[in-house]
């Protein structure tokens, strides 16, 4: 009874261990992941990586008072974000034919 006894003390302590080290990896991946998500896109090139994905950059201006104004072009097509001081946002698409 006492073999039966400290091999089942032994495998217990072997998954209580395991366990404990996953524990303490998974937050570790995490942190790397955001880390990886908070890095920007070099100045000087003309697109950002947003979920794997290429998405142009827009000319951004920005008033004293908070409110912006951003333009990007897709092509032919002109997409105009603006948000006022006071929270209001607007998106407009532009296309021209030519």
């Amino acid at each position: 009874m006492t073999r039966t006894a400290t091999v089942a003390l032994i495998v217990g302590a072997i998954a209580l261990g395991a366990t404990a080290a996953y524990a303490a990896a998974a937050p570790q991946a995490v942190a790397q992941a955001q880390t990886q998500q908070a890095q920007q896109t070099p100045k000087g090139w003309s697109y950002e990586l947003e979920n794997g994905q290429r998405v142009p950059k827009g000319n951004r201006v920005t008033n004293a008072d908070g409110s912006w104004r951003e333009e990007v072009r897709q092509g032919n097509c002109v997409t105009i974000k603006e948000k006022s001081a006071a929270g209001e946002y607007k998106e407009t698409r532009q296309c021209s034919p030519h």
